[in-house]
């Protein structure tokens, strides 16, 4: 998994651990110059780069970083990441290497890969933090939890993966079938539920699905169930009349969470959809699905950058099991093949 993107940033760490070297080298000719001056008195005129030079160190300047940081900008948008995030990323990087003080013999390639990752994890917004098991630890119940997203990215088996990972951490639940738009909608989420052993409500088909979601609430309420997960039907985000039916749900049912689901493949698709349904419903965090197939990488930090929400989970495969909570600090050091794992 993110095998071009992680396999980019490398090659940008090596091209600036050896631009800082071949530096190194040169200004050590320059040292012996710079000590002359300094010993007829006139050391105090040395500017910071001569003052560099004689306690043996090197500093990057813009030029040095001009083309290295050029081919990263290209990995990074060839690799899904959003032109935005990109620029972001390209100058959290520059700010923190140009004008850097290093002394020659020291961590060269740890000094790059630390402004790499730092990079990285600001384009994750510090307000966009939350912990999926202390939220529910903390609402009240029934939490009702709403997904959304566009046709064929996996939602209804994202909802059975959720499901399963629930039950496996106490918690009852109950399933809301409201996707009545789309014939069979019904049938694939009783598949799961049946498997899993989660009641589905369920209305009939064209139904209104705002009904179905406040009928799971009485349900839940009645049963002691502690958390609703409503199946809504594929909406494009181009579609002004399927998500006037969401603002509805959420408008009638007052969803404790809102979560957007799509694929990690669709990349900067991925971000536009998600920032639509943002903008007209306000979603309140992401999930990606196909991340086992995805050898990219940039769609998960653009969502996450560029909604200011955070992304709760990965699916990374067809298995019920196959989620993965999501972890910034994971992607960036899976990124930077800090984790050993690939992938």
């Amino acid at each position: 998994m993110f095998d071009r993107l992680r396999n980019k940033l490398s090659d940008f760490r090596e091209t600036v651990v050896e631009r800082i070297q071949e530096k190194g080298k040169e200004e050590e000719v320059e040292e012996g110059r710079e000590e002359e001056k300094a010993a007829k008195g006139i050391r105090e005129k040395i500017k910071e780069k001569g003052k560099a030079i004689l306690e043996g160190e090197t500093i990057l300047d813009d030029k040095d970083l001009e083309n290295p940081l050029e081919e990263l900008e290209i990995a990074l948008l060839e690799s899904d990441v959003a032109l935005s995030v990109a620029e972001e990323i390209i100058s959290s990087v520059k700010k923190e290497l140009v004008g850097k003080r290093k002394r020659w013999g020291a961590d060269t390639e740890g000094l790059v890969k630390g402004a790499i990752r730092d990079a990285l994890l600001n384009v994750f917004s510090a307000d966009a933090e939350l912990d999926f098991e202390e939220f529910l630890a903390e609402s009240e119940k029934p939490v009702n939890i709403v997904f959304v997203g566009v046709n064929g990215t996996g939602k209804t088996t994202s909802i059975a993966k959720v499901a399963k990972n629930l039950l496996g951490t106490g918690y009852s639940v109950v399933i809301a079938s409201a996707d009545t738009y789309r014939a069979g909608a019904t049938e694939q989420i009783e598949r799961h539920a049946s498997n899993l052993g989660i009641k589905v409500i369920k209305h009939q088909y064209g139904a209104d699905p705002a009904a179905v979601v406040y009928d799971a609430m009485k349900y839940a309420k009645a049963n002691r169930k502690e958390v609703i997960l409503a199946d809504t039907a594929g909406r494009m985000h181009t579609s002004i009349n399927l998500m006037e039916q969401l603002k509805k749900i959420c408008r009638v049912t007052k969803p404790d969470l809102v979560i957007f689901v799509d694929e990690a493949v669709a990349g900067n698709d991925a971000v536009e959809r998600a920032k639509k349904f943002n903008e007209t419903i306000g979603i309140d965090a992401s999930m990606l699905t196909k991340v086992d197939v995805d050898a990219k990488g940039g769609a998960a930090i653009s969502i996450a950058h560029s909604t200011s929400k955070p992304i709760l989970f990965l699916g990374t495969g067809q298995g019920y099991d196959d989620l993965e909570k999501f972890d910034a600090e994971w992607l960036v050091d899976r990124l930077l093949g800090e984790n050993g794992s690939e992938g």
